[in-house]
């Protein structure tokens, strides 16, 4: 008869002695038990990564860059780098480069290489990761941007994310934008128009905000945008920029998760 049968009421409970030995056997058999988990190795916010991302995001005028470059800001813990900004905030300011540059941006041209490239050269960070936003706009510019990298220790860019959108979708975005020049904030006439009469009556659009212009960017920008991404190979991943702002999204995160 065995000495314990648990389907028995009468039987006696497993000692004390029993549970340690199957402990002690458990804990010599440890080392060759493995668990996987069906969850994908995906990059996320909080994700250790011995290199910092290091993003470009690319489009034409009123692509969507703006709103897109927030949420991977955000998501992945980048410093925002848009040399758009930068060049208005040295144009306000009255700065000689700011000056030199207006020229060029009131023509609806693109800013000269030297002065888009010195910003860039002072603003990379070395220990974060980092987004450029507008830049390069030429091959000449990734050409430059690549060797400022390797200059600095940085190694190289990880992804270019190109928002693709059709032409008559960007000049409706671009010429029905209105500008806060107090907060900076961006409104449509359309899209996304005020509701708010104070902050209505101060809304300015840009100067390069026309059709006529838009169109003189537009031509630029095509004529440039092959060339860079080929500087880029398979690093560039082209985006529908046509959809709804939620889709693109989640087309970009998937990307940058893949990473």
């Amino acid at each position: 008869m065995p000495l314990h049968d648990s389907n028995s009421p009468l039987s006696p409970p497993p000692t004390p002695m029993l549970f340690r030995s199957l402990l002690s056997l458990l804990l010599l058999l440890s080392p060759t038990l493995s668990f996987t988990s069906s969850t994908p190795n995906l990059r996320s916010p909080s994700s250790l990564s011995a290199s910092p991302l290091k993003l470009i995001i690319t489009g034409a005028p009123a692509s969507g860059k703006g709103t897109q470059c927030l949420s991977l800001k955000n998501r992945y813990d980048l410093t925002h780098l848009s040399t758009g900004d930068m060049l208005r905030m040295a144009v306000s300011n009255g700065t000689p480069t700011g000056l030199k540059a207006k020229e060029f941006m009131d023509a609806g041209k693109l800013v000269p290489d030297e002065v888009v490239c010195g910003i860039i050269s002072e603003s990379l960070p070395k220990d974060s990761g980092f987004l450029l936003d507008g830049f390069p706009r030429t091959e000449s510019q990734a050409t430059t941007l690549n060797a400022l990298m390797e200059e600095k220790g940085l190694g190289c860019i990880d992804c270019v994310i190109y928002l693709d959108v059709e032409e008559s979708s960007l000049v409706e975005r671009v010429t029905g934008r209105r500008i806060d020049p107090d907060t900076g904030d961006s409104y449509h006439i359309k899209f996304n128009p005020c509701t708010d009469p104070e902050i209505s009556k101060r809304l300015t659009q840009r100067s390069d905000d026309t059709e006529e212009k838009v169109k003189v960017r537009l031509m630029e920008f095509r004529s440039n945008v092959e060339a860079v991404n080929g500087a880029y190979g398979e690093k560039v991943k082209r985006v529908d920029g046509n959809k709804s702002v939620e889709e693109v999204w989640e087309s970009i995160r998937e990307i940058v998760d893949s990473i």
